[in-house]
């Protein structure tokens, strides 16, 4: 009886749960994202074992990003032309096979570093056509008025696994060798396949009427340059990716040298952002009143590049903490509100290559953001950092905005 009264609870506060695809969906991405970011976690130490070298780290995060920036338009005419369904399937098998033979080559101790990014070139290749896929593939198992608690039930799974994994990453390190941690990734594959399998879809969305890919990608931006409102949200998603979701570049110089602390301080930081993140993802998922998209995605940007402002003036981890909360919090909300406003305003036809657009203004812009951030902060320190990354937020999206309201 208590079990019955608690999924129905769930379901009232979380409404996408109450459709039994979206569940299967859910679950399956809950688990598999978690091994993902014991892997991430795990390659990054295991790496710099090795290797000794920042350099050749930094490069592996351009090997698992880059692919994102090249790639994801292309993946976006690809997850149009096909059953979603089948990509990601097929996307989620690829990943396991990368992370089981990533095992196998540490394991066996058969490994170079020139292999080991291979391997996270593959990754970021997955990755490409996986995130248009699995964002496009949402309304497909869930009525439109149920797509806010969806997406916010994607982020809770998103950030809880952020939280999660790497968490377990550093405690399985103490006992096991990376090897198992990368097997632990490719079983962790195993169920959300399965799951994605029980899943009935009546009538895939696809496309008959095939083109050549450049005339379909660009037929993608026309469809986005026509709508005022889906062309500001790209280019507010884009400013904000590039000039303000570049923390993990700042933040472990900030503690440092302006907060005057060790390891121990910059996990505090980097936590704080994560709750906070957690938080607004949960608020997002429980549903509740629409609202005005527009107006919250511009409140939200403004607000988050002010505080980002605030920051060159703070020297206290208490008061970093707070302010980092609420950054994590309106950075989710923001980034929840664009894809819900993307998917509101496009159709089945061009879902794919919207939401590949959406993956590149969030993720291709990363190598970009984090070298401008690195070079700001490198010359005139992580203070200003914050500080002109924020003005150039505020300014370029004070110019969107009002863009906006005179197209609209």
């Amino acid at each position: 009886m208590k079990n019955t009264i608690l999924r129905t609870d769930l379901k009232n506060s979380f409404p996408a749960l109450k459709y039994r695809d979206f569940r299967y969906f859910w679950f399956g991405q809950s688990i598999s994202l978690v091994g993902t970011w014991i892997q991430i976690t795990a390659l990054q130490w295991f790496v710099y074992t090795i290797t000794k070298s920042a350099l050749l780290l930094g490069l592996l995060g351009v090997a698992q990003f880059g692919p994102v920036l090249f790639f994801s338009l292309f993946a976006g005419v690809l997850v149009d032309r096909y059953p979603r369904k089948q990509i990601i399937v097929f996307a989620q098998t690829a990943a396991m096979i990368q992370a089981l033979l990533l095992s196998l080559i540490v394991f066996f101790g058969h490994h170079a570093y020139w292999e080991i990014f291979a391997l996270s070139v593959l990754s970021g290749l997955i990755n490409a056509v996986d995130t248009p896929a699995r964002q496009s593939f949402v309304p497909e198992i869930v009525p439109k008025n149920e797509l806010r608690s969806a997406i916010g039930l994607n982020m809770v799974v998103f950030n809880s696994a952020k939280i999660i994994g790497p968490a377990l990453a550093a405690l399985l390190l103490t006992q096991l060798h990376p090897s198992f941690l990368f097997l632990l990734n490719g079983i962790s594959f195993l169920p959300a396949i399965i799951l994605i399998q029980r899943i009935r879809i009546k009538n895939p969305a696809i496309r008959r009427d095939q083109e050549k890919v450049l005339s379909e990608i660009y037929k993608g931006f026309i469809h986005i340059r026509r709508s005022p409102t889906m062309l500001s949200t790209v280019l507010a998603l884009f400013i904000l990716s590039t000039f303000l979701m570049n923390f993990y570049v700042i933040i472990p110089i900030y503690a440092v040298d302006v907060l005057k602390q060790s390891v121990g301080g910059y996990g505090i930081l980097m936590s704080a952002l994560g709750i906070g993140s957690l938080v607004g993802s949960f608020l997002i998922a429980s549903g509740g009143k629409e609202g005005n998209h527009m107006r919250r995605l511009f409140t939200c940007a403004f607000l988050d590049s002010l505080l980002f402002v605030s920051l060159n003036f703070v020297h206290s981890l208490a008061l970093t903490v707070a302010l980092l909360i609420m950054i994590g919090f309106l950075t989710i909300v923001f980034l929840s509100t664009a894809n819900l406003t993307l998917q509101l305003n496009t159709s089945d036809a061009f879902r794919g290559r919207i939401m590949s657009i959406y993956s590149f203004s969030l993720l291709g812009t990363t190598p970009i953001g984090n070298l401008i951030a690195g070079a700001i902060t490198e010359n005139f320190g992580a203070g200003m950092g914050f500080l002109i990354c924020g003005v150039i937020t505020s300014v370029l999206m004070l110019i969107v905005f009002v863009s906006f309201f005179e197209k609209s």
